[in-house]
């Protein structure tokens, strides 16, 4: 079993333990997702970008990151879960349709423009 498959398998069990698939419908889990995003935003929001190298990796933000990064996936995988979709898959698959995109030989260093 995939890590991706077992912590989503953990996350429908701590859910069903707590009565609170009731809670997670599509929207509601996507706006506590947006939620956890922000969290995680705000705790870089006003790093100097000339200092993100090293703060990143120091007490306390590095352990607060860690934390509003997992409830990120937390809440990702938990949304995966009631809409059906295989995210390992569908991660994959999205991996390999960027590579299709953007190939190294012309994008090497070049931030992709919005298309």
């Amino acid at each position: 079993m995939s890590d991706i498959a077992d912590l989503t398998r953990r996350m429908r069990h701590f859910t069903e333990a707590r009565a609170w698939a009731q809670f997670h419908d599509p929207k509601s889990l996507t706006l506590a997702l947006v939620g956890e995003v922000g969290e995680l935003a705000e705790l870089l929001q006003w790093v100097r970008h000339e200092d993100q190298a090293t703060v990143v990796r120091e007490q306390p933000l590095h352990d607060r990151l860690a934390e509003e990064m997992s409830d990120v996936l937390l809440y990702l995988l938990r949304l995966a879960d009631v809409v059906g979709v295989d995210l390992a898959h569908a991660a994959a698959d999205k991996l390999q349709a960027n590579k299709d995109r953007f190939p190294p030989d012309d994008h090497a260093g070049v931030a992709p423009a919005k298309v």
